[in-house]
């Protein structure tokens, strides 16, 4: 007889629930598959779920603020908290966000914490493609992946832009009319451009209700497809992971889905949750009835746009303003276009192309799991350092009337200073970070053939001292031997076997210029051949045998002097 049937109408409301749906729908086994997925277990993982905390966070906030926002540029007379804008003439957009503030119960808590978590989204994201780009996470299968990430940098950035445009405050205003002159630094299409995105002349009556839209809808709607997207990709390809024993490209060493990464994630979304209510519980932020309702006459001192758009504030702050040429009727204003268009541009475009760059010149078509020690990759390690040196430099020369204040400094020198620093500062910690990442790749070397120093000076009987080593685990030497230094591409001849010049060759030398500029000067991961000749020391091995004291195994002339390697804790004393 075969097992009794158990009756649906038994079953839990949960279980029916999930019984109707998977008969309607098929959806147990796609649960069941994601459910088993393997996750890492590492701390810096979390940076990505932040960034996507962060984003609901937005939405609900948001969701709240839309509620009250007037997105209006008409003009109205203000009656209302607080006493000093009572009575002012201001935009319906500005109005309503002083009602939001004083007289909406929660409405200031809620701008805060929305302008926080706006700030915290953007600091995830930049961090967590920083841990990306140091450990190589964007190389095959992850091209797309990475893309997907940078444009929701660039959507995220259009979102704090639009964002912060909103209340039409002094601030606020005068960020747009800076965007207004950048936009018409654009060579012949400029001013058309300026007319179409205001309506008219700057500032018109148009620009608050589009911001108001590309900010509630457009981008929002751009952000969660592409983070559909982005977790998508993550799923499909399997997780990185970091490099260790047992760790391979064909498998992933951590905790299932379920139930463990979802109790911690929902623990940590909270977490995150939690914290910035506390910030903007606590910490005040973009005050903007001290800046009072737009007017383009005055522009306060010290006033910054938020962090992630404080580089462009640096670069503009940095060009000299003696640079317009007109040509042929068209007035050519570098002074705008280079610091606002071209920099900006050159950044980006240097993260965009970076993993198809690094592919050419590598020649490397294998799926990477395992990500990179950057260490082991000096050149792309300098380069992400140099340009997050870029990045800080101009952040900083956005603020160079507030250092000038603050530390009682001229602010013409101080803005020479940041001119010279541009071109300077990232050429020099390019230079710093590749030669410390080699002097650590031989420091690795070294562990590798002789262990770890522990401080003991052993004295043999005919007067030689040696310094005994402690040798490494199998982890420590996996993590240190397991990866692979490119070396410079090899190119065919320029011509063939009949002499007739080779398609392609120029293409193929500019890529092997780049290559050596990339894998020229590199470390070799220890061989075997290499510990087996550092283990071999003649004499020193009748000495290692007779020593029960020591139980000496190994050792190696260092210098004119040599070592010993000590048993490890456990009693073996193989490398």
């Amino acid at each position: 007889m075969g097992a009794p049937q158990v009756s649906t109408s038994t079953a839990g409301p949960a279980e029916a629930t999930a019984d109707y749906l998977d008969q309607r729908t098929g959806i147990a086994g796609a649960v069941k598959e994601f459910a088993r997925k393997v996750f890492p277990d590492h701390w810096s993982f979390l940076l990505g779920e932040i960034a996507l905390y962060s984003f609901v966070v937005l939405i609900l906030s948001g969701f709240f603020l839309t509620m009250f926002f007037v997105p209006s540029m008409g003009l109205i007379e203000y009656h209302g908290e607080p006493a000093t804008m009572n009575g002012q003439l201001m935009s319906e957009a500005f109005a309503s966000t002083l009602h939001t503030s004083f007289e909406v119960r929660g409405g200031l808590l809620m701008r805060q914490i929305h302008h926080w978590s706006a700030l915290l989204f953007m600091a995830a994201i930049v961090t967590h493609m920083m841990r990306v780009f140091f450990t190589g996470a964007f190389r095959k299968p992850r091209e797309l992946n990475w893309m997907v990430g940078f444009l929701l940098m660039i959507l995220g950035l259009a979102a704090g832009f639009t964002g912060y445009s909103l209340p039409d405050d002094v601030l606020s205003g005068n960020g747009l009319r800076i965007t207004d002159g950048v936009v018409k630094s654009i060579p012949i299409i400029g001013s058309y451009m300026s007319y179409f995105i205001f309506g008219g002349e700057f500032p018109g009556e148009d620009i608050i209700p589009r911001l108001f839209t590309l900010h509630i809808l457009v981008v929002p709607g751009l952000i969660l497809a592409l983070v559909a997207l982005h977790l998508f990709f993550v799923v499909l390809h399997k997780h990185t992971q970091y490099p260790g024993g047992g760790r391979t490209n064909a498998n992933v060493v951590g905790f299932p889905l379920f139930p463990v990464y979802v109790a911690k994630a929902g623990g940590f979304f909270f977490v995150v949750f939690g914290v910035i209510a506390a910030m903007g519980a606590t910490m005040a932020i973009n005050n903007v009835w001290n800046y009072g309702p737009y007017d383009p006459s005055p522009v306060s001192a010290g006033a910054q746009p938020d962090w992630y758009m404080l580089f462009l504030e640096g670069s503009l702050r940095l060009m000299p303003g003696q640079t317009e040429y007109v040509i042929a009727g068209y007035t050519l204003s570098l002074n705008i276009l280079i610091p606002a268009v071209v920099i900006p541009g050159l950044l980006f475009t240097f993260l965009a192309v970076y993993p198809f760059l690094e592919a050419a010149v590598t020649k490397d078509k294998r799926e990477h799991h395992v990500l990179d020690r950057p260490r082991n990759v000096p050149v792309r390690t300098g380069l992400g350092v140099a340009f997050l040196t870029a990045f800080i430099i101009l952040a900083l020369a956005g603020s160079n009337d507030l250092i000038a204040t603050h530390f009682h400094l001229s602010i013409n020198a101080i803005t020479w200073v940041f001119r010279v620093l541009l071109f300077v500062g990232p050429v020099i910690a390019f230079w710093i970070t590749k030669r410390i990442c080699l002097g650590l790749q031989r420091k690795d070397r070294e562990l590798v053939l002789h262990g770890h120093e522990t401080g003991r000076i052993v004295r043999f009987a005919h007067g030689e001292y040696i310094e005994v080593h402690r040798p490494l685990d199998d982890q420590e030497r996996w993590l240190r031997v397991n990866y692979t230094a490119h070396a410079p591409l090899e190119i065919e001849p320029a011509t063939d076997s009949r002499g007739v010049r080779r398609k392609g060759y120029k293409k193929d030398r500019r890529l092997q210029r780049l290559s050596r500029f990339f894998y020229e000067d590199r470390v070799e991961p220890v061989t075997p051949s290499e510990v087996a000749a550092s283990h071999s020391h003649g004499e020193h091995d009748a000495l290692g045998a007779a020593d029960d004291t020591h139980a000496v195994e190994s050792g190696s002339a260092v210098g004119g002097g040599s070592h010993i390697v000590s048993p490890d804790d456990t009693g073996s004393t193989t490398h």
